[in-house]
């Protein structure tokens, strides 16, 4: 797979491990702060869920469902998702 010059696997890596320093500090404050244990597993489930649906939204939908399909956005994959539904009840 090709890369482009201007980006080195080395700082998209050094990238994807500063996201996760900030997810851990910023998750530590609201734990920390609140003193609520049903908040960080509320913010907890909200991100997990998150992460979830845009695997599937991008991935589970590209792979199994629609190979020939590609999404530029959420609000792609929605439009896609509503296009097929219509489709579906014109049968």
């Amino acid at each position: 797979m090709l890369l482009s010059q201007d980006l080195s696997p080395r700082w998209i890596f050094v990238k994807a491990a500063l996201f996760a320093v900030i997810l851990l500090m910023s998750s530590l404050i609201v734990v920390l702060d609140a003193r609520i244990w049903v908040r960080a597993l509320v913010i907890f489930l909200v991100i997990w869920s998150a992460a979830r649906l845009y695997y599937f939204m991008f991935y589970v939908i590209e792979r199994y469902v629609d190979s020939g399909y590609r999404f530029a956005g959420i609000y792609d994959c929605l439009k896609y998702l509503w296009h097929r539904k219509q489709e579906k009840q014109r049968k």
